[in-house]
């Protein structure tokens, strides 16, 4: 059974979402939308490396935080809630030069309040390159502020 709020969701509107923010600045491509989980791809490359040519770690929590706040937003109806991230955990395992890397979000809780999301992050040989915790607060649309 899909946790998706809107059944019908695709994987072309969630790249729509990618326009003229943080997932489009560092080429994150949404490549998979199961019943449960969510994957998008980030290459390794200047935008995302640092200094010494390894992966960035502030560009792996990018990853993890965009996959999970965007599939904490498809959960919930969004005309009635709206998601943020309030803390994120990660675990960097391993490290990357090149390649396109694959974070996995699946939720470990949802609930009404806040959603728990586990994401891992793979390397292009399906090595663990990174683990990392989301919890997302869900709040209220206020309307008329």
């Amino acid at each position: 059974m899909s946790i998706w709020f809107k059944k019908d969701l695709t994987i072309d509107q969630l790249n729509a979402l990618n326009q003229q923010n943080m997932a489009q600045h560092v080429g994150i491509v949404w490549t998979e939308l199961g019943d449960d989980h969510l994957a998008a791809t980030m290459p390794v490359d200047e935008r995302t490396k640092q200094p010494y040519g390894l992966l960035h770690g502030g560009a792996s929590c990018v990853l993890a935080e965009t996959i999970g706040s965007v599939a904490s937003a498809m959960v919930v109806d969004t005309t009635k809630f709206y998601c943020v991230g309030l803390e994120i955990n990660a675990n960097h395992v391993r490290s990357a030069r090149e390649g396109l890397l694959t974070g996995i979000a699946k939720p470990l809780h949802l609930g009404r309040q806040t959603h728990v999301w586990d994401i891992k992050i793979y390397d292009t040989q399906q090595k663990l390159v990174c683990v990392s915790r989301l919890t997302v607060a869900v709040l209220p649309v206020v309307h008329g502020s």
